[in-house]
């Protein structure tokens, strides 16, 4: 079993993160970490906080000569704005006059988390509920990226909307469709939409969404959007149908929308899947050299809570940023008066980012499920167990079904 656990407020000294359960001997240095931690900061329409963090990992413990040890892997991520929080966040006696926050956030964490944790001041529920913690995610979940790519799993990404503004061509038609070479890689198609400063593959698309962000800005308000999350090379296997905690989907749609804003999840063809008849729905079952495979990937490389060998396709929707610097009603809850809402330091649009984020929580899973079936303390040791599985499942098969 693996996991992780985050720390940190949103302008505390830093976030931490301690992964456990990573097998020993695998390669991984902060540079790697750190390239990922760049990607989640970037995208045109985010706000000023990118300018003051220039997120990088230090790894604390759990490596050593660039080599995991087996056990437990911390991180930390210094918060450069910081120095500009100190008496406001200070873990230590108060120092001076603070004013306390009493008018919450339509939409945000603000409110439900006064009246849960008894808090006078909206400032506590602020720090913690912040996608700033998304970074500590980024940082652990790349760890396991890591262990992915060393069995040729390959994970990626790309915005499939912003502001309800669609590609005139998109290809997670291809996806489903099985459209693609028999070398895809999913990273490859990250790397080609990070070019896009909204993650975008289309450019007439992009020019669009900017120009949409630009006009949103001068009207203080925010944009939403959705993004694909794809997984290549997984093996099948991956999951279970036996209970329903142990189902791969289920366990893949509960990290995603563990993302801040994130309101939907699909696996596959999703919510169309329920307008069609089953015919045009399922995925036929066709024979390739040593190979059972699907002629389409409409259940997004998932059958039973199951992974099929194909690419796992996730669509992923998230709302509008909930500050917006023409805010809504609200009410203060020092005097219970209606009044508008507080600004605070926010983006304007977040989608390119959350998907960066997908991308971490879909290794997260994935690696989760990959471990639990392979197994190994060393990384030579599930390599072993992995090979053998993928060496022997078409001649099991033919062999459990032999007729005599």
């Amino acid at each position: 079993m693996i996991r992780f656990l985050t720390s940190g407020e949103s302008h505390g000294k830093g976030l931490n993160t301690i992964v456990e359960g990573i097998p020993s001997n695998l390669k991984i240095t902060e540079k790697y970490i750190n390239d990922h931690l760049y990607r989640r900061q970037q995208g045109y329409g985010r706000g000023l906080r990118m300018k003051i963090e220039k997120d990088t990992a230090e790894i604390i413990s759990g490596v050593r000569f660039q080599k995991t040890l087996g056990s437990p892997i911390s991180l930390f991520i210094r918060n450069n704005d910081w120095e500009n929080w100190t008496d406001k966040m200070t873990p230590g006696k108060r120092t001076a006059d603070i004013e306390k926050i009493t008018i919450p956030r339509p939409g945000h964490a603000d409110l439900v988390g006064v009246s849960k944790y008894n808090f006078d001041d909206i400032r506590n529920s602020i720090e913690r509920s912040s996608a700033r913690e998304t970074a500590a995610r980024v940082a652990a979940c790349s760890v396991v990226r890591k262990l992915l790519e060393e069995f040729g799993i390959r994970i990626g990404s790309f915005v499939e909307s912003i502001g309800n503004i669609y590609p005139d061509d998109n290809f997670a038609e291809r996806l489903f469709n099985n459209d693609l070479p028999p070398q895809f890689n999913a990273w490859k198609l990250a790397c080609e939409a990070d070019k896009s400063p909204v993650r975008v593959l289309n450019g007439k698309q992009e020019t669009r969404i900017i120009n949409k962000i630009k006009l949103v800005k001068k009207k203080g308000d925010t944009l939403g959007g959705s993004f694909y999350v794809i997984a290549t090379g997984v093996p099948s296997g991956l999951g279970s149908f036996v209970h329903y905690d142990t189902k791969l989907d289920a366990d893949i749609a509960h990290t995603m929308m563990s993302i801040n804003a994130v309101k939907g999840v699909e696996i596959g063809t999703g919510f169309n899947s329920a307008e069609a008849m089953g015919s045009s729905s399922h995925d036929e079952i066709i024979r390739k050299g040593t190979r059972i495979t699907r002629k389409t990937n409409r259940a997004g490389g998932i059958e039973g809570g199951v992974s099929t060998g194909l690419p796992i396709i996730v669509r992923v929707a998230m709302k509008p940023i909930a500050t917006l610097m023409s805010p809504l009603e609200a009410v203060d809850l020092s005097s219970m008066k209606q009044v508008i809402s507080r600004r605070e330091r926010s983006d304007f649009v977040a989608v390119p980012a959350c998907a960066v984020i997908g991308e971490s929580m879909l290794a997260w899973t994935l690696a989760s499920h990959f471990l639990n079936k392979f197994g190994g303390d060393s990384i030579e040791e599930t390599r072993d167990n992995f090979t053998n599985y993928q060496n022997k499942l078409f001649d099991r098969l033919k062999s459990n079904f032999r007729k005599n």
